[in-house]
């Protein structure tokens, strides 16, 4: 099972980026797929989750109402809309996919993705 996260980059405060997970030799569409983030010295944070239909999603206070996750299960991939970035938004960001449910607590999760690095810059 490999989960690739991509999309990452250097953005201004106020721009927008579009992260991916692409899934492989996994039965996707069973599985909830969740965003967190890691800065440096930090704790790995939750962002954001979906369900494994897209039905439904969980998110961070910090993220609402400027992320938004969706999914193609057809193309075994999720996406992190993130719009209105601000410079405590740095970090790297890790996706990661948990069977059936959604969840914020990063121990839950069975698969990771090697993680993306987003800069926002003042």
């Amino acid at each position: 099972v490999q989960l690739q996260a991509s999309g990452g980059g250097l953005v201004q405060a106020g721009g927008s980026l579009r992260l991916s997970c692409a899934a492989t030799r996994l039965s996707f569409n069973n599985y909830a797929v969740g965003w967190f983030r890691q800065a440096p010295g930090k704790e790995r944070e939750f962002v954001v989750a979906i369900s494994p239909s897209g039905g439904s999603t969980q998110l961070a206070e910090s993220a609402k109402g400027r992320f938004t996750i969706s999914r193609d299960n057809a193309k075994n991939t999720v996406y992190l809309q993130m719009n209105s970035l601000k410079p405590e938004d740095t970090a790297v960001y890790f996706c990661a996919a948990n069977w059936a449910r959604t969840s914020t607590n990063a121990v839950v999760y069975d698969y990771w993705g090697q993680g993306t690095q987003v800069t926002v810059s003042s």
